[in-house]
């Protein structure tokens, strides 16, 4: 079963995007802040990582970037997952090693194509 690891600190996205996930068949796990989310990384190797770029304790680029440098998770996706725009923050997630990049608010059913996409990557 893919896991993916869900780091929000909004507990009602985590709740909605989690159960829409866990519904199509994914393990889910989840993180409310950037050292959660770098520890839960590091313990259980997800098979891709949706990541808020506005976390507590740990911003979601420097998370990214960290996880991305570290060889035991850098070959994890990475979709950044935020309401900043692509411009401002974008770029800096390519560069931290995101590999996509999705604009809050989005449907689950966008994020759960995300997922597919990415992991399907990943097993190919």
């Amino acid at each position: 079963m893919t896991t993916v690891l869900l780091v929000d600190d909004q507990l009602e996205l985590r709740a909605i995007h989690g159960t829409y996930l866990r519904e199509h068949g994914f393990n889910v796990l989840t993180a409310g802040d950037g050292e959660e989310a770098l520890a839960t990384a590091r313990a259980t190797s997800p098979d891709i990582i949706l990541l808020d770029h506005s976390l507590p304790r740990r911003m979601g680029l420097d998370v990214a970037r960290e996880l991305h440098e570290d060889p035991r998770t850098a070959d994890i996706p990475i979709v950044m997952v935020t309401a900043h725009a692509y411009g401002a923050v974008g770029r800096k997630a390519r560069a931290a090693g995101c590999v996509g990049f999705l604009a809050k608010p989005c449907a689950p059913s966008r994020v759960l194509q995300e997922v597919r996409r990415f992991t399907a990557a990943a097993s190919a």
